[in-house]
């Protein structure tokens, strides 16, 4: 099974995204990665945010990412189960 990529921004750790980003590296069901950028300047500078197999997951308070996390994990899931789904019913 491969695992969900959560990948940070070093230059958002300033809203706490550094603690969220432990919890997750020790768990072994995520793959963590850390970066000096992703990219994403104005979202880095206005609130915490991490990129979630490749998706923007931003909040308003650091103590709401992880969770965040979690539910944008939940519903990438359940998308490529309905596709999946919507697929086979086309065979």
């Amino acid at each position: 099974m491969i695992k969900p990529l959560i990948e940070f921004c070093a230059s958002n750790m300033h809203h706490g995204t550094d603690e969220v980003m432990r919890r997750f590296e020790e768990d072994d069901d995520y793959e963590t990665t850390e970066y000096g950028c992703l990219g994403n300047c104005g979202e880095c500078y206005l609130s915490p945010y991490a990129l979630v197999d490749g998706t923007i997951v931003a909040v308003d308070e650091v103590d709401q990412l992880y969770e965040a996390i979690i539910e944008s994990l939940k519903q990438q899931q359940a998308d490529r189960e309905a596709l999946d789904k919507l697929l086979d019913d086309l065979d």
